[in-house]
C-alpha cells in the first residue's frame, strides 16, 4: 500500500557521557568529537536533511551546550571571516545553522534510551517521526532515512533499519529480528529478541539503530514497566507496539555504518572520510603504505 506521508521530524538522542572515550569526553560531547573537519553530529544531521528532514530534535545533558553552539549562528566568527575575505568559509559556517530547524530538550536523568526519545512527545505531537543516535554514523546514496522514510511509504508501520549478518558474534551485540520475508529487503517482524545469543541459526537481522515510529510509541514508553535503574528501553515499547501496529525490519542497501561510539570505528571513519578529501588523500595513502 502506497502512501504519501511527508516525514520531517528526527530525533536525535545525545545525552550519554561518552564514557568510552575518556577523557576526552570529560569537556567535550562525544557528539562533537571530529571525523577530519567536521563533529559526528553534523554527518547524521546532514544525512537527515538530505532526506527531507527539516526539525531535528536533539535530547541532550547537561554538558552539551557544545552541540548548540556548533549548529547555532556565531556573529563574531562570521564576521572576523567576511574581514578576512574568506567568503566561502563564512557560507561554510552558515549554511550548517540553516540547514533545519533545531529544537534542545535536556534528559535531566540518563534512563535508557526509551526515556530519552520520550522527551520529545510533547515536540513531536500527532506525527510520524525518525530516531537515529548521536554517536552512529551512515554513509550512503540514498541515505539510510530516506531509505526508511520510502519503505514507510510502502508499508506504513514502524520502520527498524537492520543488516543482514551470518557473524554469531553480532547476536550479542545488536537487537535480532525475524519473521516473514516480503521482499528483498523488506520482513514483516514477528519476534525482537535483545541481544539473544546465537540461539537461531544464521543469517541474522541485526539493528543498525535507525527506526521511523508513530506516534503511538510515546504511549508504549509511558506504558512499560522500567527495568534495572528505572531504564525504559526503546525495543521493549515496539514489541509492544507490535501486538497491534506492523513492524517492519529493513536491510539497508549500499550504507556504510560507522560505530564512532565505539573507539575503532570512530578511527575507521576518520580513515574513510580523509580518503575522500582531495587534498588528504594522496599522502594519506602514501603513510598508510609505510604502516601496513
Amino acid at each position: 500500500m502506497r502512501q504519501n506521508t511527508r516525514i520531517t521530524k528526527a530525533v536525535i538522542p545525545c545525552a550519554g557521557y561518552g564514557t568510552r572515550f575518556l577523557p576526552m569526553t570529560k569537556a567535550c560531547p562525544k557528539q562533537m568529537l571530529p571525523i577530519v573537519d567536521k563533529p559526528i553530529i553534523q554527518y547524521i544531521v546532514e544525512e537527515a536533511v538530505a532526506s527531507g528532514i527539516t526539525e531535528v530534535v536533539m535530547i541532550t545533558g547537561s554538558d552539551k551546550r557544545a552541540i548548540e553552539d556548533h549548529f547555532d549562528y556565531n556573529f563574531e566568527l562570521e564576521e572576523v571571516l567576511k574581514r578576512q575575505g574568506k567568503i566561502d568559509k563564512y557560507h561554510e559556517i552558515r549554511a550548517i545553522s540553516d540547514m533545519a530547524k533545531f529544537i534542545y530538550i535536556r534528559q535531566k536523568e540518563a534512563l535508557g534510551n526509551g526515556h530519552a526519545v520520550l522527551q520529545a512527545k510533547e515536540v513531536i505531537g500527532d506525527d510520524p517521526f525518525v530516531v537515529v543516535w548521536g554517536d552512529e554514523v551512515l554513509m550512503g546514496n540514498p541515505p539510510s532515512i530516506k531509505q526508511m522514510i520510502d519503505a514507510y511509504q510502502e508499508h506504513p508501520g514502524i520502520i527498524v533499519s537492520v543488516f543482514r549478518s551470518d557473524n554469531p558474534a553480532d547476536t550479542n551485540r545488536y537487537g535480532i529480528y525475524s519473521g516473514e520475508k516480503l521482499s528483498d529487503n523488506v520482513t514483516r517482524v514477528e519476534k525482537i529478541m535483545e541481544k539473544p545469543g546465537p540461539i537461531i541459526d544464521p543469517p541474522y537481522l541485526a539493528s543498525l539503530g535507525g527506526y521511523l515510529l508513530p506516534p503511538t510509541i510515546f504511549g508504549a514508553l509511558e506504558s512499560i514497566k522500567p527495568g534495572k535503574n528505572g531504564e525504559i528501553w526503546l525495543p521493549e515499547a515496539i514489541a509492544e507496539l507490535m501486538k497491534s501496529e506492523p513492524v517492519y525490519a529493513l536491510e539497508l542497501k549500499d550504507v556504510k555504518f560507522y560505530d564512532c561510539g565505539s573507539k575503532t570505528g570512530y578511527i575507521e571513519a576518520n580513515i574513510d572520510m580523509a580518503l575522500k578529501h582531495p587534498d588528504m588523500r594522496d599522502n594519506l595513502i602514501k603513510y598508510l603504505k609505510t604502516i601496513v
